[in-house]
């Protein structure tokens, strides 16, 4: 029962970021055709948004200290499944056969990874993340992947390699910690408000002290990959990246799969696979959003006569042409 609430948990939470994503959206979309430009932290329904979104991303916390990490981080591809279809009334995008598709397919794939997630115990004491900690399993993982982190950071930093790939890697490295210290916080807090107090442990300050500094990098990076692409290149590569790394960090750190039968580990996979691919196929070939640039109306220059309408032109240098005919054949009379 207490993992199945983490798991409606995670679900209701990942919905409800969808539609504070689309409402942010619709906030700015309304504004921009305004004739008055306001900005956008004076609208109502952008802050409704806001607000939504922080009600989700607390319920997506909370879920860490009921459900496994390999069950809570694949259930993001709800956000991306309920963006698609919550912006065909929002935005009045049309539903496209795609959206169809991969949302079949992710939602497949949720149902397997609900049903054969092992049920592994929630109640995680501040002495087991101690124990956790100086596991030779993680240890050595950790070796590892601070190792794999400093290389892609030499070549971001030294050689200037901003691949998509480079991003990604470094942001999904940084989640991987950051998934263990959210759990490992989520659970303590838990554990102290049914009445067995675990704030007064160290451990429980060093997580959370991960948690924030991990996360806010993470933030670092994923901004950067998301102002030099294309988000329909970054959700998906990004969910498949984030979601992976969380799995691994989960099973090594928490043993979630420790006494799962090899079946259950096969349809697991088989489930990720699905929802990997229904993410992909729903961001794939999906068009971005691009605001109507105005015509400019030149009519009121002194001393020019207009020959129409200009449209700026992205491919070329000038704006348009002015008439100066007459002017020019002054000067040569």
């Amino acid at each position: 029962q207490t993992q199945l609430f983490g798991v409606l948990l995670a679900a209701a939470s990942n919905f409800l970021i969808s539609v504070s994503l689309n409402i942010q959206k619709c906030a700015h979309l309304r504004l921009v055709c305004q004739a008055e430009q306001k900005p956008y932290y004076t609208s109502k329904q952008w802050w409704c948004g806001i607000t939504l979104l922080g009600l989700g991303e607390v319920g997506n916390f909370t879920a860490y200290g009921f459900a496994p990490i390999a069950l809570v981080a694949p259930l993001g591809c709800v956000s991306v499944i309920g963006s698609a279809f919550i912006s065909v009334f929002f935005l009045k995008k049309t539903m496209r056969t795609a959206d169809i598709l991969g949302g079949t397919l992710t939602i497949t794939g949720i149902y397997l990874l609900v049903t054969f997630t092992p049920n592994v115990p929630q109640e995680l004491t501040a002495r087991q993340v101690q124990n956790y900690l100086v596991s030779w399993p993680f240890l050595v993982y950790s070796i590892l992947e601070i190792l794999i982190f400093c290389i892609l950071l030499y070549f971001y930093k030294r050689k200037a390699v901003k691949h998509i790939v480079v991003l990604l890697m470094m942001v999904a490295l940084l989640a991987s910690l950051t998934v263990i210290a959210v759990k490992a916080v989520s659970s303590m807090i838990a554990l102290s408000v049914k009445g067995k107090m675990q704030l007064t442990y160290s451990v429980f300050y060093i997580m959370s002290v991960l948690m924030a500094t991990s996360c806010a990098f993470q933030i670092k990076f994923l901004n950067q990959a998301m102002h030099l692409y294309e988000a329909t290149a970054v959700v998906p590569i990004n969910f498949v990246f984030f979601t992976t790394s969380a799995i691994i960090s989960g099973v090594i750190f928490y043993r979630e799969f420790q006494s799962a039968a090899l079946l259950s580990m096969f349809m697991f996979l088989f489930g990720c696979l699905l929802s990997f691919l229904g993410v992909i196929i729903i961001a794939r070939n999906k068009k971005e959003e691009h605001l109507q640039i105005p015509f400019i109306d030149c009519g009121h220059i002194p001393g020019q006569k207009l020959t129409g309408k200009i449209q700026p032109d992205s491919h070329c240098s000038c704006y348009g042409t002015l008439n100066k005919e007459d002017d020019l054949v002054k000067r040569q009379s």
